[in-house]
C-alpha cells in the first residue's frame, strides 16, 4: 500500500516540476512534511497503531517524492555548470525547453533564473563533458547522502543501546530514533531552503473553476496525462526504453537482494538486531566508499558509464554466488563460508554497499544524458515509478519460496539468476545514439507543450511527423 501511494504521488509531480515555479516549493515542502511526520511517531503508542500506518505512507510519500524533485535538478545544475559553459554550454535558444527557466518576465516570475540551454551538447565516442559532470555532481550527492545516513546509523544504534538499559518501553526507543530521523531530515533541509535557486517554467495550464474540488481533479487529470505522454515518448526513444526495462529488473533485485539477506540474518544465522543494525551501517559506510571510489577506478582504466554499471552488477552477483557455495558438502565440513557463520554477513555488506554506492551514482547520471531536453522531471519521475514500482516483485517472489521451500537459501538461486537479467540490456544501451536522438526530438517537438508530444506517432493531416520518421532512421 505505502508503495502505491508512493507512485502515485511521483506521478504528479508530472504537475509540480515540468510547469509553473514549484519545484523548489514542492521539494521544500515535501521534505518538511516528512520531517514532521517523522517526529510525531514519538506519540504513536501501541493503543493508537492506526495512526502511525497513516504516517507512515505519509513519510515514505514524501520521501519518494523528494528524491524525485532531487533527480530533477540534476541535468539543469550539470548544464548551468562552468565547466559545461565552457566547452560549448548553454546558449540562448528562441524556444526553451519547458522544463529550463524563461527570461524574467516570460513566465511571470521574477525571481532568479539560469540562462536556458541548447539542445546541441556535445557528442564524442567518449563519454562526454555533461555526462562526466552530472556523474561527478550525482556521486558526490549521494556520498553525501550515504555519509549522513552513517552518522544517523550510528547515533540511532547509540539510543538504541543506551535506551534497552534505562527505557522499560517496548516502543519508546524506536520512536526515539524516529524523532531523531525526523529532526536530522528537518535541519538539513534547511540550507536547501536558503541556498538552493528557484528554477521557473511556463505557467500552468488555466481552466474555469466551479469548486476547489473540480481544480483538484483538472490538475489531477492533467498530472496522469503528463505521465502518460512522457510514457508514449519514452516508447519512442529505444535507448531510454532498453534503459528503463534494466533498471526495473536491476532495482528489483538490489532489493531482493538486500531484503533477503536481513531475512536470512535474522531466521538463519540468529542475529540480534544490534547486530543486524550494524549491517546496515557497514553497507552505507561501503556505499559512502563506492560513490568516492568508482569514479577514481573509472578515470584510472578509462572506464565508460555503461562499463561501470555492468561491473557493478558483476559485483552485485558476487553475494548470491557466495551464498549457494553453502550448498557444497566441502564447504559444509569447513563449517564457514557460504554464509554459515554471522560475521560472514559483514564483508557481503560491504560488497553490497559498495556496487550500490556506483549503481546510484552512475545509474542516475548515465540516465540523465538520454533524456531529451526540458524534459528531465518528467523522465526522472518516470525513472523513480520503475524504480518504487518493481520493488515489491522480488521479495514477493522471494517469499513464495520460502514459504514452499521452508528455507532462504533457496532463495540464492532465484537471485542468481535476477542479477543478471539487466546485463544484455545494459549492454544494448548506446549512449551517444541515444544522446543524439533525444536532441533531435527535442528539436523535432521543440518541446514547447503537452499538446506536441501527445501528436508525436500519428500521421495527422496524411503527414509524417518527424519525430517518427527519426525514430525509424536508425532502424
Amino acid at each position: 500500500m505505502v508503495r502505491i501511494y508512493r507512485k502515485w504521488s511521483i506521478s504528479l509531480l508530472q504537475l509540480t516540476c515540468n510547469v509553473g515555479h514549484y519545484r523548489k516549493k514542492f521539494l521544500l515542502g515535501f521534505a518538511f512534511t516528512g520531517a514532521i511526520t517523522s517526529m510525531l511517531f514519538i506519540f504513536i503508542i501501541p493503543q493508537i497503531f492506526v495512526v502511525g500506518s497513516l504516517l507512515i505512507i505519509i513519510g515514505n510519500t514524501c520521501l519518494g517524492s523528494s528524491f524525485v524533485l532531487l533527480n530533477s535538478f540534476l541535468p539543469l545544475l550539470v548544464s548551468n555548470h562552468p565547466e559545461a559553459q565552457k566547452n560549448g554550454g548553454p546558449t540562448a535558444v528562441s524556444s526553451p525547453p519547458t522544463d529550463f527557466p524563461y527570461p524574467n518576465g516570460d513566465s511571470g516570475h521574477s525571481g532568479d533564473y539560469l540562462p536556458a540551454i541548447s539542445t546541441q551538447r556535445v557528442i564524442d565516442n567518449s563519454d562526454s563533458t555533461d555526462l562526466k559532470l552530472s556523474t561527478s555532481i550525482s556521486s558526490k550527492g549521494a556520498g553525501t547522502g550515504y555519509a549522513a545516513a552513517v552518522s544517523v546509523q550510528i547515533l540511532s544504534i547509540l539510543i538504541l543501546w543506551a535506551s534497552s538499559k534505562h527505557i522499560k518501553s517496548s516502543t519508546l526507543p524506536l520512536r526515539l530514533v524516529l524523532l531523531l530521523t525526523g529532526v536530522w531530515w528537518f535541519l538539513f533541509s534547511i540550507p536547501s531552503l536558503i541556498f538552493l535557486r528557484p528554477r521557473p517554467g511556463p505557467p500552468l495550464p488555466s481552466s474555469s473553476y466551479r469548486s476547489t474540488l473540480h481544480m483538484l481533479l483538472f490538475y489531477l487529470k492533467f498530472a496522469w496525462s503528463s505521465l502518460y505522454r512522457t510514457l508514449k515518448v519514452a516508447l519512442k526513444l529505444k535507448q531510454v526504453l532498453f534503459f528503463l526495462i534494466a533498471w526495473f529488473l536491476l532495482s528489483d533485485a538490489v532489493a531482493t537482494v538486500s531484503s533477503t539477506a536481513i531475512m536470512f540474518a535474522r531466521t538463519e544465522l540468529n542475529m540480534s538486531t544490534v547486530a543486524t543494525s550494524f549491517l546496515s551501517v557497514v553497507a552505507i559506510l561501503s556505499a559512502l566508499i563506492g560513490t568516492i571510489s568508482w569514479p577514481k577506478i573509472a578515470a584510472r582504466f578509462a572506464l565508460s558509464s555503461k562499463h561501470v554499471i555492468l561491473l557493478c552488477v558483476l559485483g552485485m552477483e558476487i553475494i548470491p554466488l557466495y551464498g549457494l557455495l553453502g550448498y557444497l558438502p566441502f564447504i559444509q565440513k569447513l563449517g564457514w563460508g557460504g554464509l554459515q557463520q554471522w560475521w560472514e554477513l559483514y564483508p557481503l555488506a560491504f560488497v553490497h554497499g559498495f556496487v550500490t554506492g556506483g549503481l546510484h551514482s552512475y545509474c542516475r547520471s548515465f540516465f540523465g544524458s538520454l533524456i531529451p531536453p526540458g524534459k528531465e522531471a518528467a523522465f526522472y519521475a518516470l525513472y523513480a515509478v520503475t524504480d518504487k514500482g518493481s520493488s515489491a516483485v522480488g521479495p514477493a517472489v522471494a517469499g513464495r519460496i520460502v514459504d514452499n521451500t521452508g528455507g532462504i537459501r533457496p532463495v540464492f538461486w532465484f537471485l542468481a539468476v535476477v542479477v543478471l537479467l539487466p546485463l544484455p540490456l545494459i549492454w544494448a544501451v548506446d549512449v551517444e545514439r541515444g544522446k543524439s536522438d533525444a536532441m533531435r526530438l527535442a528539436e523535432a517537438v521543440g518541446m514547447k507543450d503537452d499538446v506536441n508530444l501527445e501528436r508525436m506517432g500519428t500521421d495527422e493531416d496524411g503527414g509524417r511527423l518527424e519525430a517518427e520518421a527519426l525514430m525509424r532512421d536508425h532502424d
